[in-house]
């Protein structure tokens, strides 16, 4: 596959469509099982709780993975993402009720880096509960 984007149509200030992503504790015990991470801070209210947290949390790996889909889904090929990084500032908190919670992800392109490359950044803003949940979430995309 390859971007669908193409480099010369892009400028900086696009803004991507924005995506909300929906968490329940199912979805937690889902990843879970995906990821291998069964720490109980992602399923088990009283030890989240007891370890000082306001209730059970998504994982770090699944809320970041949340994120990029709105890069991905924009370039049309999870491939085009060749750098990826954020900074963990504040827990996605998923209370036990059927709402659970909400990831609001917007991003716009940031930078032109290399025209021979045709590669931008991409910086992406995550929200839930009106905290914003990643710092510094930043991805580099290779264009058409």
């Amino acid at each position: 596959m390859t971007a669908k984007i193409a480099y010369d149509d892009v400028e900086v200030g696009t803004e991507l469509p924005a995506q909300s992503f929906p968490v329940s504790r199912a979805t937690l015990v889902q990843y879970a099982g995906a990821s291998g991470d069964f720490n109980p801070i992602h399923w088990n209210e009283r030890f989240a709780k007891e370890v000082g947290l306001p209730d059970v949390i998504a994982h770090g790996m699944f809320t970041m993975a949340s994120a990029i889909r709105v890069v991905t889904d924009w370039a049309g090929d999870p491939g085009a993402v060749v750098e990826y990084g954020v900074r963990f500032t504040k827990p996605v908190v998923v209370p036990d009720d059927e709402n659970g919670a909400l990831i609001e992800v917007s991003a716009k392109v940031a930078a032109k880096l290399d025209d021979d490359a045709r590669t931008v950044r991409v910086d992406l803003t995550a929200t839930s509960a009106g905290q914003k949940v990643l710092g510094m979430s930043r991805a580099v995309v290779r264009l058409a």
